[in-house]
């Protein structure tokens, strides 16, 4: 089985996962006196819109974090997840630029 870089299943739901989580409110339920664009949302959240275990959602948003792409919070029990806007605006000049 040969894997495609954006073509693969995964591909797609990271990059879903990326899309929801610039508009976080527009997707996922806030919690109480949480704003979702300063906290981030959690794997469970993420795993329950995309329909998969939160094993599953936690593979892509480790593999999203590692890339640097998300940056995490933990907030009491819970890791939180967001996008690391500095850093995806590198990577985008980076691949303007050529690589």
């Amino acid at each position: 089985m040969t894997v495609t870089p954006s073509g693969t299943p995964s591909g797609r739901m990271r990059q879903t996962i990326l899309e929801w989580l610039k508009d976080p409110a527009a997707h996922f339920p806030a919690p109480p006196r949480r704003d979702l664009a300063e906290t981030g949302v959690t794997a469970r959240a993420v795993a329950a819109k995309l329909g998969v275990s939160r094993r599953t959602a936690l593979a892509h948003l480790s593999f999203l974090t590692r890339l640097g792409v998300l940056s995490t919070r933990r907030i009491g029990c819970r890791v939180h997840y967001r996008r690391d806007e500095i850093r995806i605006a590198e990577v985008t000049r980076l691949f303007e630029k050529g690589w």
